[in-house]
């Protein structure tokens, strides 16, 4: 039998933010059980917790949709190292740097307790990069149950793919209205996905106060709907500051997700320029352990 724990991710409080299982100790699986795993229990992410090849690092960690492994995702590496830092035990303030190896590449963290709040922020291991524009907003509206008029804002006109690791489909939203009515629907989904060249779309529009909301949707890659996306927020990093919205050296923002499904989640942001160009992005966020128990082995 396994060790495993879920953690909520992206949250404070217990039954809130991202769901998560984490396998602490998944040295000898393979990566047909490590699927399968992931597959029983449909959670958008599970992550497996191996030795790290560089003794330097932390630990050497894969990440598996419940039907595909992935690079790079930000609410598992979040949640494993609040784990692994054993912060969420202490009694005094402390800091802890981990170095996790993930596919996309090594991922610095640090994890913090302050006051007795334990915040963790990572910094992406591939800056994003924008790969295509989808002007045909008629394609966009339709494939989410929208109206032409429901697609663009004043943070991008039109949807954008990004790629840091994986890739999505960025598509501004007018108002909160149009996010809480945002559905896939049918063949036009699949036309704008086919279209995007990606599965994955992560719809955005201002919160009205410092910030912006976000829903995400990938049905084919079994996350019909996913409270809080880490590597979605870094690619959204990019669209801001391709659009000029960065200003100075450093730019903090929080996109909250996951209000439709009744998960709200709070993802916090950092971009840093160098000479101008986004030089770092860092995301981060809380998590709150909420089972411990044991899985057999597939």
């Amino acid at each position: 039998m396994l060790e495993l724990l879920t953690y909520d991710v992206f949250t404070e409080k217990a039954f809130l933010g991202n769901p998560l299982a984490i396998v602490p100790h998944a040295e000898g699986l393979s990566t047909e059980q490590m699927q399968t795993l992931a597959r029983e229990l449909n959670l958008s992410e599970t992550i497996f917790v191996l030795p790290p090849e560089d003794a330097s690092h932390t630990a050497k960690v894969r990440i598996f949709f419940p039907n595909d492994e992935i690079p790079f995702a930000g609410h598992p590496t979040i949640g494993c190292a609040i784990h692994l830092s054993g912060l969420l035990d202490a009694r005094a303030d402390a800091t802890v740097e981990l170095t996790l190896e993930e596919n996309a590449g090594p991922v610095p963290v640090t994890v913090r307790r302050t006051n007795g709040r334990v915040f963790a922020e990572l910094a992406a291991p591939v800056l994003p990069v924008r790969e295509r524009e989808i002007a045909d907003t008629d394609l966009a509206a339709s494939a989410l149950g929208l109206g032409p008029g429901d697609i663009g804002n004043a943070t991008a006109p039109l949807p954008e793919v990004w790629q840091a690791g994986p890739s999505y489909l960025l598509v501004p939203v007018a108002s909160i209205d149009a996010l809480e009515r945002a559905r896939p629907s049918g063949a036009g989904w699949d036309r704008l996905t086919e279209r995007a060249e990606t599965i994955s779309a992560w719809l955005f529009t201002s919160d009205g106060k410092d910030g912006f909301r976000a829903r995400m949707f990938s049905p084919a890659g079994g996350t019909p709907e996913d409270p809080a996306t880490g590597s979605a927020v870094v690619t959204f990093a990019g669209l801001l500051a391709g659009h000029g919205h960065c200003t100075g050296d450093e730019t903090q923002f929080r996109v909250t997700q996951g209000v439709e499904m009744g998960r709200r989640s709070e993802i916090f942001a950092r971009l840093i320029l160098k000479d101008g160009t986004l030089g770092s992005v860092r995301i981060g966020g809380c998590a709150v352990p909420i089972s411990a128990g044991r899985i057999r082995v597939p």
